[in-house]
């Protein structure tokens, strides 16, 4: 079976690199900058499982038809992928990886439906150079269709994936991307404070924005009548029972949790973006509490708030202090 996995960063190389290392037939499809360092060099893969350096198919396009395309770009980047692989992706399963609800809406424009699957990618990864990249932690990956219900197709990727994650499908994809979306909308903060989550999350005065991210976002979503799946690794009850507590104490819970999750530091899928000069997904992860609140007429002023500040880190390349951080955001946590 070929595979293609279309998005040579932190997700796509962890994906490549495992499939490749249990002897799948794969191409990674990247920009040339990294084409070129995983040509000359191999991939250097690292991280949770050891490190290794493996050497793999790499291009820039497409040049044949795959039998599974994993999409592992980013949701701004999912139309250039689409068109600039068209061609040969007609005809093919693709699976969308990417965060927030809004992927899967952007790929069937152009492709049919029944040859579409999404997915939620559970483990972590970190690529700040091209050609290296780290897996911070192990986790699960969950597909499903969106459009339609699961078949045989789902199945089969299933089986492929299971090789390198433990892999479930779900018949409610998209009510565990919208909990997924709370898992990375914290990645905002180390965007805007340049550091590692670690570092960010040791603060439990940033921890408590966390929280108050999590208690407007679900108070939105609640009021949206949008309903809310499970994930295996992030039960329903675990958001719910954090934004039910005492601020100071769900903080300190938070911050616990986010020192611990990684040995390695981890920066988040969105400062990832900016430190290799790429615009970042805020706009479909925290984006997406306030475009649902202006959509039912409710309000996110934190979540706006947050999205202002990442989109002027991308604009000046220049971080904010805790500081400022905290003042900016002080009035707004519910």
């Amino acid at each position: 079976m070929k595979i293609a996995v279309i998005g040579a960063g932190a997700i796509g190389n962890v994906v490549a690199g495992y499939l490749t290392l249990n002897n799948e037939a794969v191409s990674l499809i990247g920009r040339s900058r990294t084409v070129e360092a995983i040509k000359k060099k191999g991939l250097l893969l690292s991280g949770a499982r050891g490190e290794t350096r493996v050497n793999l198919e790499v291009g820039e396009r497409l040049q044949e038809k795959p039998d599974i395309a994993i999409l592992a770009v980013k949701t701004q980047d999912v139309e250039e992928a689409i068109a600039n692989n068209l061609v040969f992706l007609k005809e093919t399963c693709l699976l969308t990886t990417q965060n927030g609800v809004r992927s899967d809406s952007l790929v069937v424009q152009d492709l049919p439906a029944e040859n579409i699957i999404s997915s939620i990618v559970m483990f972590g990864a970190t690529s700040l150079e091209e050609g290296k990249v780290i897996h911070n932690f192990e986790g699960s990956w969950i597909i499903g269709k969106m459009f339609g219900h699961n078949d045989g197709l789902v199945n089969t990727v299933q089986g492929v994936l299971n090789k390198i994650f433990p892999t479930v499908t779900t018949d409610d994809i998209r009510g565990m991307k919208y909990l997924k979306i709370f898992v990375n909308a914290n990645n905002c903060i180390p965007a805007i404070l340049g550091m590692s989550m670690q570092e960010a999350f040791a603060d439990h005065q940033v921890s408590r924005i966390s929280i108050g991210i999590w208690e407007e976002g679900l108070n939105i979503v609640t009021k949206s009548k949008v309903k809310l799946r499970s994930l295996p690794d992030f039960p329903l009850e675990r958001l719910t029972g954090l934004t039910a507590m005492p601020s100071e104490e769900a903080a300190k819970i938070f911050s616990g949790v986010m020192v611990n999750l990684s040995k390695e530091p981890l920066f988040g899928s969105i400062l990832q973006s900016i430190k290799r000069g790429r615009s970042s997904e805020i706009d479909f992860i925290n984006g997406e509490f306030v475009s649902l609140a202006q959509e039912n007429a409710l309000k996110a002023p934190l979540n706006q708030k947050l999205v202002e500040m990442v989109h002027e880190v991308e604009r000046t390349n220049t971080f904010f202090c805790k500081e400022t951080l905290l003042a900016e955001t002080g009035q707004l946590i519910p």
